[in-house]
């Protein structure tokens, strides 16, 4: 979880409905998979970067290429998480966006520098339940303040069709349900088999078995704790209908933000600005300061671990790589540090280029599903098809990483409407994935086929 979570989806859920929350649903899905393959695979193999197996399957390029995607899909991950926060903050506190993103900036890359992956384990862990505890707290609050009382408060949100999973049509141009599981299956396979982040963790445990049962109960335990979230954002829309004033107010700040008339203004439009708004003019102080906390701590919780993450691959896969393989302790902490530093100022200057966008949780799953999809389908072709050869991962990867770039950014591409792509954006990764892992297999098998016809004719 994060400020994605917190902000982001009551967000989305106040301004269509309960379609993202089909995402959650795929996470014990996908971590039955990893649990299954994924985890001995690492835990066995012992290596604590994810992309030297690649080297070992493909050759260097291809560790090069998997570690460079993740690194630019950490930074879209903390841009977006500190554009999170900072809007929570700005409208509790009326601080100015920057600063506070550059304030939080300094301070999550200070404090990830004081420890390692224990720190960042623990950290986590205790800034979770903070943040459930707000959530439970706002919770309550959007049950037991509603005038008309909770069960008028969720049978209004009912009948404007605020539970809604989506369409559940065969139609992969829009988010239905089908898109929006096969994108959370997709990329939370990529998050389990191929993010250094989690396969740090695989490592820390004491066998594989409580490996596997972390990453379960890991995932099946954001499946409700979303949920409210989504819950939320749902009674947010009941909420702010029975307070008109409230709604005019928090429209108006958006238009006077947006240069928009609030004539034109949706839902959609407002909905990452209501649950701040709620909690600087409906929460008692204290309540508010406890929100404050909660938000804070989802955005270190989760950049913290993108900066140590990221750190552990700039060593790993390009320092001891390429420079120095034979780095000891001493220098490898002083590039971590370097590294952490580093990161931590590219992470801050994508949050601040984020400045004015309308959804966070929209922004997080455009840019992860582009730089994702290159790797996943990589790292299936060498684990699942033994004998691919560094031809077919190559071409897999270029056919696929053109095609993926299509998918993802044609909706906002000039190309005229015949030569656009027909998917939803979110298909992205799992258009990209497969046609990097069939035109790998392909390849393979065209290959082995012409090495025998070869040998036979020989």
């Amino acid at each position: 979880m994060s400020s994605n979570t917190f902000l982001g989806v009551p967000g989305k859920a106040f301004g269509g409905n309960w379609n993202a929350f089909v995402f959650s649903l795929s996470l014990p899905i996908a971590a039955w998979v990893a649990a299954k393959y994924f985890v001995p695979f690492y835990r066995r193999s012992g290596t604590m970067s994810a992309y030297e197996n690649m080297e070992i399957r493909f050759g260097l390029w291809a560790r090069s290429y998997a570690a460079v995607c993740y690194l630019l899909t950490q930074i879209a991950r903390m841009g977006s998480i500190m554009f999170g926060v900072a809007i929570g903050l700005h409208a509790l506190t009326g601080w100015d966006l920057a600063t506070i993103i550059i304030t939080t900036g300094i301070l999550v890359t200070l404090y990830t520098l004081l420890g390692g992956i224990e720190a960042v384990i623990w950290t986590d862990a205790i800034q979770s339940i903070v943040l459930m505890i707000g959530a439970f707290l706002i919770l309550g609050f959007l049950l037991f303040d509603h005038p008309e009382g909770p069960t008028a408060a969720i049978q209004f949100a009912a009948d404007n069709g605020k539970f809604s999973l989506g369409s559940f049509s065969p139609d992969l141009t829009t988010s239905t349900f089908w898109v929006v599981m096969l994108y959370g299956l997709f990329i939370n396979l990529n998050n389990f088999g191929i993010d250094q982040s989690f396969i740090q963790r695989y490592h820390t445990t004491q066998s594989e078995s409580a490996a596997q049962r972390s990453l379960m109960f890991g995932a099946l335990l954001y499946v409700p704790v979303s949920l409210v979230f989504f819950l939320i954002g749902s009674l947010l829309f009941s909420y702010y209908d029975a307070h008109p004033e409230m709604l005019a107010e928090v429209t108006a700040q958006v238009a006077a933000q947006t240069d928009k008339p609030v004539s034109e203004l949706s839902a959609a439009d407002i909905g990452d600005k209501v649950l701040p708004h709620f909690m600087t003019h409906a929460l008692p102080p204290g309540a508010s300061g406890l929100i404050i906390a909660a938000i804070f701590a989802a955005a270190m919780s989760s950049v913290d671990t993108s900066l140590n993450s990221s750190a552990t691959v700039i060593l790993c896969d390009f320092y001891k790589r390429y420079i120095n393989p034979q780095a000891d302790e001493r220098s490898s902490m002083r590039v971590l540090r370097i590294s952490t530093v580093l990161w931590g100022i590219i992470g801050t200057g994508a949050a601040l280029a984020m400045i004015g966008a309308e959804s966070v949780l929209d922004i997080w799953w455009k840019l992860s599903g582009l730089f994702a999809g290159g790797m996943l389908g990589l790292f299936l072709l060498g684990l699942i098809c033994r004998k691919a050869n560094n031809a077919a991962a190559v071409t897999g990867v270029v056919t696929g990483g053109l095609i993926l770039l299509w998918v993802a950014l044609s909706p906002e591409s000039r190309l005229p409407e015949h030569l656009r792509s027909p998917f939803h954006a979110n298909m992205a990764i799992v258009v990209g994935t497969l046609t990097i892992f069939l035109i790998g297999l392909l390849v393979s098998q065209f290959s082995r086929a012409g090495k025998s016809g070869d040998y036979e004719q020989h």
